[in-house]
């Protein structure tokens, strides 16, 4: 029986620089399930949202890269809080755009939440994998410490909608650069909800920007963008991947290609699987700093 009341449909944005704006061309695209029902309209972004998450992305960069390992770890863990308080509404957003099961998405978001977990206690023990004291012949010491790339555009996986979204996103933010998210194209709402997660989870503005549209429409401009330090390609195609990794040779961009167990069409993938550290070091730079001892005495050293 009706209670009279309207639905209430809820409207998905971009979230850019900590705000949600729509799309600054208007554009909007429909969003269905696995068997072709309407679910929202989604922004399609331009080329001019993607240069705008850039400059989000550039301007809190500082921040983000200066704050502590520790602390990105305590603001990552708050963002697996946020999202088991709002299960429910992942475990049905994420039935609906992969066409799964209740239970079955409800193991996907927990494993999502569980990731962030995971990357959050990463963030102050990668350096202690990649950095270390080297050996020199001299008074000196010589430590080699980890730095973050930068800017990263990231292309989140076409079929993983959520778990394989913050599979790909939570290592480039636990190790201090900024992101700028490509989400899936056919299934973008799970991404965009995201982003009103991080919103309210510590996570400071600009640090990571959420884009929904035509991947490779988004894509390119971001490749060759001056201003973008590195680029995941783990949702392009094969044909994309190539001429977006033409684009971003321009600046030298460290670029992550896809693999052939998360690439193209993904087939195979298990993003449930132990991640490892290999994402976490794909955008990282190495510092190596010389400071002398101090003098060398009969005795020994003195510092």
């Amino acid at each position: 029986m009706s209670d009279g009341r309207l639905s209430v449909f809820k409207t998905y944005k971009l979230y850019v620089g900590g705000k949600f704006p729509r799309s600054e061309s208007g554009r909007v695209y429909e969003v269905t399930d696995s068997k072709g029902n309407w679910l929202a309209n989604a922004p399609q972004s331009s080329r001019k949202d993607a240069r705008d998450a850039v400059v989000a992305a550039r301007k809190a960069f500082g921040g983000w890269s200066g704050a502590t390992a520790y602390n990105r770890g305590q603001i990552l863990y708050r963002v697996a809080e946020m999202l088991e308080g709002r299960r429910d509404q992942f475990v049905r957003e994420v039935a609906e755009a992969e066409g799964l099961s209740k239970s079955k998405a409800a193991a996907v978001v927990d494993a999502a939440v569980d990731r962030w977990v995971w990357y959050a206690g990463w963030t102050d023990k990668i350096a202690q994998i990649v950095g270390g004291a080297n050996p020199v012949a001299g008074p000196f010491f010589n430590l080699s410490t980890p730095e973050p790339t930068g800017v990263v555009t990231v292309l989140a996986p076409q079929e993983s909608s959520f778990l394989g979204l913050v599979s790909v996103l939570a290592p480039v933010i636990a190790t201090g650069n900024t992101a700028v998210v490509v989400a899936s194209a056919r299934s973008p709402l799970p991404a965009l909800s995201l982003g009103e997660v991080l919103a309210t989870s510590d996570l400071p503005g600009g640090v990571v920007n959420i884009l929904s549209g035509k991947t490779a429409e988004i894509a390119a401009p971001l490749a060759s963008h001056q201003d973008v330090n590195g680029i995941d390609l783990t949702g392009a195609d094969a044909d994309l991947a190539k001429e977006l990794e033409i684009a971003a040779a321009d600046n030298l961009k460290r670029v992550r290609r896809p693999q052939p167990v998360d690439g193209g069409a993904e087939a195979g993938t298990d993003w449930s699987a132990d991640p490892g550290t290999h994402r976490l070091t794909a955008f990282l730079e190495t510092k190596t700093v010389w400071h002398p001892t101090g003098a060398l005495g009969v005795s020994g050293s003195s510092y």
